[in-house]
């Protein structure tokens, strides 16, 4: 008979991708596996997870709101329903295993998974563990994280240092630069920055480039840059005189492309966007989201920043330093290769299998 996984969570593109490679890790270790996603409807893993083949069902739960704290006036009622919403998911499903990777649907799931006595995994991917996975860690059998020095928040001997699972799609690519530049309609042998804020973009990363397009071009620097939707057409029409070196999209879909064309990389601090970039050995520069629950996006940056395998910026210094630095660090072939060098051991192509593995040794 198929074991049966449930993988809960999402919410952003660093929590979704990250659940469907191990997704299709267990596919691959157990071909007739039955999985099935639990996350937030309304949120982008509806969207996603059933574009990567897998089913999912939503439960009606949002995060803590920072920025606007009365409408958290609602968030215990909408905890309890989605407690309840995800209790009948498991009644429905029976799973063998319960993943959480963290995102709103991933508490209520787990809870009540913990409550019947259905073997958890956390997967944590922050270097700053977050409130509802230390409530979970108590009673999880098995702690996957993608840094290590993860013992002040979880028991220890629950522990497994996986690193972050990274998409195939960037693992597996074959593409050549030569290959990813025309596809960007970009030219060889010219440096090349790709600047990116997560799935949703980055508004203050995008403010700090907009009034310094005509330097790319002074410069002869080409640049990939990615907004996110509600800044895509004010950056498209500021960008139309440099378009021969600055190339504009709202979201980027082939990322295997994006990061082979670029020489330098400018992004968020999120967990999946660290893993990618450790793979792919770019030199970077992370502008951490300050709003971050525990800011875990800076402990994230300082992981690299202490090793010298990266540089950081804090969001309020952004707009006045980010793009001449961008700038100086492509034309700094000594601070490029150490860089390079530095953030090459630390990626992790194997992760999703030994997740997998983990997931699949807790079916009893």
């Amino acid at each position: 008979m198929a074991h049966k996984v449930i993988i809960a969570g999402g919410g952003t593109g660093g929590h979704i991708f990250p659940a469907i490679a191990i997704a299709n890790a267990l596919r691959k270790l157990e071909p007739d596996i039955d999985i099935l996603f639990v996350g937030a409807r309304g949120k982008m893993e509806m969207e996603k997870v059933p574009q990567a083949g897998y089913p999912i069902e939503g439960l009606e739960i949002a995060g803590f709101n920072r920025s606007n704290m009365l409408r958290n006036l609602l968030l215990p009622f909408k905890l309890l329903k989605s407690l309840n919403q995800a209790k009948g998911v498991l009644n429905r499903f029976q799973p063998d295993v319960a993943v959480g990777v963290g995102g709103y649907a991933s508490f209520p799931v787990l809870r009540q998974a913990q409550r019947r006595g259905i073997p958890t995994l956390i997967q944590e991917q922050n270097s700053w563990a977050g409130k509802s996975n230390k409530i979970l860690g108590r009673k999880a059998e098995k702690i996957c994280t993608g840094y290590e020095g993860m013992e002040k928040f979880f028991p220890a001997e629950k522990l497994l240092y996986t690193g972050n699972p990274v998409r195939g799609a960037i693992t597996q690519s074959a593409v050549t630069k030569d290959e990813a530049l025309r596809h960007f309609g970009l030219m060889m042998g010219k440096p090349t920055i790709l600047a990116v804020g997560g799935s949703l973009g980055a508004k203050s990363i995008n403010e700090a480039l907009l009034p310094h397009l005509a330097e790319f071009v002074n410069k002869d620097v080409q640049l990939i840059w990615q907004t996110g939707k509600l800044f895509y057409e004010q950056a498209k029409s500021a960008a139309a005189p440099f378009s021969t070196h600055v190339k504009v999209y709202d979201f980027i879909n082939v990322m295997d492309f994006a990061y082979k064309a670029a020489d330098a990389v400018i992004s968020r601090a999120g967990a999946l966007a660290i893993a990618e970039l450790c793979v792919v050995k770019k030199p970077s520069i992370f502008v951490p989201y300050p709003f971050a629950a525990e800011d875990h996006q800076t402990q994230n940056a300082l992981s690299l920043v202490h090793k010298q395998a990266a540089l950081m910026i804090k969001d309020d210094e952004a707009f006045s330093r980010l793009a001449n630095e961008a700038l100086s660090l492509v034309q700094n072939k000594a601070l490029m290769e150490k860089l390079e060098t530095n953030i090459a051991p630390m990626g992790n192509a194997n992760a999703d299998m030994t997740i997998a593995r983990a997931v699949l040794g807790l079916i009893r």
